[in-house]
């Protein structure tokens, strides 16, 4: 282990206001040792960090996000003070992060920042390009019939008619695997290899249970049939949806929408936001949107000193647009 990640380790143990996805152990967890980091520091301080997952392909050399990881980006040590001068040091601090980055001579670089860092200006002067996503949040977990008012007339429909003519109960003792199961069906339904193993799936599930940060629900009828199922993780700062799944036979039944709103009760006891994670697919946005959450904006940040994958890229998004 190198002396970086292991000062990196020792400054997630102690600041709760680095996001889950960014912890060492999260890392750890969907990277194993193919992740790294890069600090900035002041007479022995860190002030930001910044982790990023190295992948090599077909010879070329890629500072990427990892698997079933919502957003890196920087984290900046909080401070206090006037406006100007908090933008002067993050200006600092994010200049410093933006030349580490650099220095690690990669082909491409691609970052999903998180949407509490609105600030890239210093990698944009330092050649880097943005371009802005979109998740959907509940910001306000505090009332739990104000969340159910504000859902779409179509969501509570569908919660009543799992509840009520499908007698669906949503079991949370089942484990990885199972839920691995019904979300395999989603990609085979649309003739797609699932994009990750359940080994991976088992040693999130398995980093998460040990910090009792996770949740599986699972829609299940009186002749346990699974219908669907979702899975959760949370910090003290937000509950995300991580992965969904749902047999495509029972998809009528109702079960998504009623195992998304057992999600939000569950995450109303253990912190304070619910986040969709986001999706840039129209009907997955309008079903998230169907929950009453606000569009939340966040960056992803990119470079290609790469000349041949820009020129692939570029050729890509030709063929996109024509």
């Amino acid at each position: 282990m190198t002396s970086t990640r292991k000062r990196y380790r020792e400054l997630c143990a102690q600041e709760t206001s680095i996001p889950l996805f960014s912890q060492a152990w999260w890392l750890d967890a969907v990277a194993a040792d193919a992740w790294d980091v890069v600090l900035c520091e002041k007479d022995g301080n860190i002030l930001a960090s910044m982790p990023f997952v190295l992948k090599k392909k077909v010879g070329l050399k890629l500072l990427a996000m990892p698997t079933l990881t919502q957003h890196l980006g920087p984290w900046i040590k909080p401070t206090t003070g006037k406006m100007s001068k908090r933008l002067a040091y993050e200006k600092d601090v994010l200049t410093e992060l933006a030349a580490l980055i650099l220095a690690r001579q990669f082909d491409h670089f691609d970052s999903n920042w998180s949407y509490t860092q609105s600030n890239w200006l210093p990698f944009y002067w330092a050649g880097f390009k943005q371009s802005t996503r979109y998740t959907y949040a509940l910001e306000d977990l505090s009332c739990k019939d104000t969340l159910w008012s504000q859902f779409q007339d179509n969501i509570r429909r569908e919660i009543r008619k799992a509840e009520g003519r499908f007698m669906l109960k949503v079991r949370t003792d089942l484990t990885a695997e199972d839920f691995f199961n019904l979300n395999n069906l989603v990609f085979e339904r649309q003739g797609m290899k699932i994009p990750y193993s359940l080994d991976l799936v088992k040693r999130i599930d398995d980093a998460c249970a040990g910090r009792s940060s996770r949740a599986i629900l699972i829609a299940e009828d009186e002749d346990g049939r699974r219908h669907a199922g979702v899975y959760m993780v949370w910090d003290e700062h937000s509950a995300y949806y991580l992965m969904g799944g749902a047999d495509p036979e029972l998809r009528n039944s109702g079960a998504s929408s009623l195992c998304m709103w057992e999600a939000i009760k569950l995450a109303t006891t253990v912190t304070t936001r619910f986040d969709f994670e986001g999706s840039m697919l129209e009907p997955v946005e309008r079903f998230f949107r169907a929950f009453g959450a606000s569009q939340v904006p966040y960056f992803t940040v990119t470079k290609t000193p790469s000349k041949l994958l820009k020129s692939y890229f570029y050729l890509n998004d030709l063929r996109g647009r024509s």
